[in-house]
């Protein structure tokens, strides 16, 4: 019988967990063994007694990882449960290995196999699993409400006795998942929504929700559906044209970002200064360096009447759905890890070969490789 280890996230202001009560239950039901540590579900109002009643067992830290087989946690594990880790047990959750090159040095040593959500591929197959796609659903919707919420103006057209009020202009910059959930959401709201992106495809998407495409002579398809990096000339084009575009926004919501490398730089300081005061700039691209140059990670800043907020883990804010969502994602992976009950890892195939970061101690994802030195 597989067992699997839930434990209670440690980093500061993080409430989601990785298994929710309805998806412990369907793998126990599957044949497995689930323990999950006291208190994991609180921060998303999960109470130990929903998992006891799932079929699982609660459990002290120090008990955790006895005889676990898998290890499903959110984010990157703490220097306790590393330590801990006993040969074979496969730890599966975000690991963000370019920011935490010390914890894949100890996770090395350790002989750790690591299974990075971020790494799942993305195709079709796999988007049940990918977590990256549910998480930034959530920071979208999120992005939208913040900026409601700083923004000194109405979102939606009002007619009133007071005369008619004219709806916010919300441009979206970047238009993947959170970007798409981020124009959905504004448009809810009333907004009058503009989206960018230098993926073409990705306008057309913007379009079918409702936005109105803010185009330029840039194309930048990238693989696995990301943009790729600019060149300087194409730089130069983005800036000049929207420099143009931000100029008459009431709201201007970022997400561009890059997976293991700095985001791009869309709003330079020349732009942030063309912006009209009571202008709101929501930065979801903070955590990997911001979209804006004067984005500061976790907080609000206001320059010359314009603030800029850069929110941190903005998943966690939305911990019940934020858990049940990434919970599923694990659900659907599970069946590449369990068969009949019992831990069978597929290492053969391609969902978690492009997935596995390290196994025993050997890292086989290149650019993480080439971060520590070849660890």
């Amino acid at each position: 019988m597989v067992t699997i280890s839930v434990p209670k996230e440690r980093a500061p202001g993080e409430k989601r967990v990785a298994l929710v009560p309805e998806v412990v239950a369907r793998l126990v039901r599957g044949g497995a063994k689930v323990r999950v540590e006291r208190g994991a579900g609180e921060g998303a109002y999960y109470p130990d007694s929903l998992y006891r009643e799932a079929g699982a067992e609660v459990v002290e830290r120090g008990d955790l990882l006895k005889g676990a087989d898998l290890l499903f946690a959110v984010g990157p594990l703490g220097e306790d449960l590393i330590q801990g880790l006993k040969p074979g047990c496969l730890v599966v959750g975000f690991v963000q290995a370019h920011k935490n090159p010390d914890l894949i040095k100890a996770l090395s040593t350790k002989r750790a196999t690591i299974l990075a959500m971020e790494l799942i591929p993305r195709i079709t197959r796999a988007q049940s699993m990918d977590a990256l796609s549910s998480q930034a659903t959530v920071a979208g919707y999120l992005a939208a409400i913040h900026a409601a919420r700083l923004s000194p103006r109405f979102f939606p057209m009002l007619t009133t006795a007071a005369g008619t009020i004219r709806p916010a202009k919300v441009m979206v910059m970047g238009v993947g998942v959170a970007g798409l959930m981020a124009i959905a959401t504004a448009k809810r709201l009333g907004a009058q929504v503009f989206a960018y992106d230098v993926r073409k495809a990705a306008l057309e998407q913007a379009l079918s929700l409702g936005a109105r495409p803010v185009e330029l002579p840039i194309s930048a398809e990238g693989e696995g559906g990301y943009a790729r990096e600019l060149t300087e000339e194409e730089k130069r084009i983005q800036h000049e044209a929207l420099r143009e575009q931000v100029a008459g926004m009431d709201v201007l919501i970022t997400t561009a970002q890059v997976p293991g490398r700095r985001a791009p730089i869309l709003l330079t300081e020349d732009m942030v200064e063309r912006l009209k005061p009571g202008t709101v700039v929501v930065d979801l691209a903070a955590e990997s360096g911001g979209n804006c140059v004067l984005t500061r990670p976790g907080e609000v800043v206001e320059v010359k009447g314009v603030r800029i907020y850069g929110p941190l883990n903005l998943p966690s804010e939305l911990a019940v759905h934020a858990s049940e969502m990434y919970a599923k994602n694990l659900l659907s992976l599970s069946s590449l890890l369990i068969e009949g009950g019992e831990f069978a890892p597929k290492w053969e195939d391609e969902i978690v070969q492009g997935a596995l970061l390290m196994k025993e101690g050997e890292i086989l994802h290149g650019p993480t490789r080439a971060l520590v030195g070849g660890v």
